[in-house]
C-alpha cells in the first residue's frame, strides 16, 4: 500500500517565496523527495509546467479574505459520481481527477499502479467503507481541460458553489 499525507496550501509561492493574495490563481504540485510526497504551491508567473515525475498538479484560487467556507458534498456522493464515470472515456481525465480528490480526502487510498493491456498507466486505489478497488486511468487533463473539470466538480461537489 501506498499512503502518503497531502500538506495544506502553504499560501506563498515557492519559487518567488512571496505570500498568494486573495483570489489570486496558483498553481500546486506534488513532488518525491526521497520516501516523502511534498506539497509546493506556485504563483502564475512563476509555473512553467509540472517537474518531471510529478504525482499530481492542478491549478487553484486563494479564497478571498470575506468569503463564505464552502463544504464538500458527502463522501458517498462523490463516491457514487466517480462510479459513474467509470466507462465513459470522454469524462476518463475527470476520473482520474476525482480519485485524486478523494485520495486526498481519505475516500479511498491509493495502493498501487498497474500497466493494463493497452499499455496505459492505471493507479489501484481501494475504498475501505465498500472495500472495493478501482482501477483508474491516469489521464491528466491538458490546456483549458483543467479549468472545465474544476468549474464540473466545483459545481457538482461543493455545496455552496454557484
Amino acid at each position: 500500500m501506498i499512503d502518503f499525507e497531502i500538506q495544506r496550501c502553504t499560501r506563498r509561492c515557492a519559487a518567488t517565496d512571496r505570500e498568494l493574495l486573495p483570489e489570486e490563481r496558483f498553481y500546486s504540485v506534488l513532488v518525491n523527495e526521497g520516501t516523502d510526497v511534498v506539497r509546493r504551491d506556485y504563483c502564475e508567473e512563476a509555473w512553467t509546467k509540472p517537474p518531471e515525475g510529478a504525482v499530481g498538479w492542478w491549478k487553484s484560487r486563494m479564497p478571498a479574505a470575506d468569503a463564505n467556507k464552502m463544504s464538500w458534498a458527502p463522501n458517498d456522493v462523490m463516491l457514487h459520481y466517480f462510479q459513474e464515470l467509470d466507462g465513459n472515456p470522454a469524462k476518463a481525465d475527470v476520473r482520474f481527477i476525482l480519485a485524486l480528490l478523494m485520495i486526498r480526502r481519505r475516500i479511498v487510498r491509493l495502493d498501487d499502479r498497474e500497466v493494463d493491456d493497452e499499455g496505459r498507466e492505471l493507479m489501484v486505489v481501494f475504498c475501505p467503507k465498500t472495500e472495493t478497488e478501482y482501477k483508474v486511468a491516469t489521464v491528466p487533463p491538458a490546456g483549458k481541460r483543467v479549468e472545465e473539470i474544476q468549474e464540473e466538480l466545483a459545481r457538482l461537489l461543493f455545496a455552496d458553489a454557484a
